[in-house]
């Protein structure tokens, strides 16, 4: 019923906020997300926090326009190498959704990933895990992680794992899924959108959630707004 991890022109994505609330009017989704990027993805022209501020701003003008669709307010938030989120807890917790995701230092061990992962997991204002395991099929492989212990984290902490539609990640892959479902971890998926054009790749990711035997009762965004909402509040 809607997609929590779009990107807008506000970081690396080529259309404007009221272009891809517009866009998901027209798709027949209650809900998106607009989740660019935070300050360290400065490649991807990440928000400091007075351009987060004045981004709210402009979400909160195009939503009171817009019918029919529910416009929220998120960030793809860094996970540091250390564990650490990019953005303080006041920032996040005035965010209607926080994606985090790792943007770098890629060769961390095994051990070290885990750990930061789980770290990320334990922030009270965290909804998402984004692309799990950080790989660009074809460019860079996955993380080397635990994902026995990441699920147990997102599952612990009331945090939802995403499947990424992006063709060049799907990611979680389908063993994940069937690993997060086993275990009863809610999931998402999204099509970490950069273009209006990528909003339809959200096919993808539902061909690899099926692949993992996930169910409409598995997937976050199978919620109708109003429940979605209540969702994101007591999760995050």
């Amino acid at each position: 019923r809607g997609d929590l991890h779009t990107h807008t022109d506000w970081s690396d994505g080529r259309d404007s906020v009221e272009a891809m609330a517009l866009a998901a009017q027209e798709m027949g989704y209650q809900y998106i997300a607009l989740s660019d990027h935070s300050p360290s993805s400065f490649v991807a022209n990440g928000l400091d926090e007075e351009r987060l501020a004045l981004k709210a701003e402009e979400v909160k003008a195009v939503n009171a326009a817009t019918q029919g669709v529910e416009v929220l307010m998120g960030s793809e938030v860094d996970i540091k190498p250390d564990g650490s989120l990019d953005y303080s807890d006041d920032i996040l917790k005035s965010l209607d959704f926080v994606v985090v995701s790792v943007h770098g230092s890629f060769s961390q061990s095994r051990d070290e990933m885990t750990k930061r992962v789980v770290c990320a997991l334990e922030n009270p204002f965290v909804h998402v895990l984004g692309h799990p395991t950080a790989r660009i099929i074809g460019r860079r492989p996955p993380c080397d992680m635990n994902m026995e212990k990441v699920a147990d984290a997102a599952l612990q902490n009331g945090k939802a794992l995403e499947i990424n539609a992006s063709c060049h990640r799907l990611d979680l892959k389908d063993s994940h899924v069937r690993l997060a479902v086993e275990k009863g971890v809610k999931l998402i998926v999204s099509t970490d959108a950069h273009s209006l054009a990528q909003l339809g790749d959200m096919r993808w990711g539902v061909a690899v959630g099926r692949r993992g035997w996930a169910g409409t009762g598995d997937i976050i965004n199978t919620l109708d707004v109003l429940e979605l909402l209540r969702w994101l509040e007591a999760h995050g």
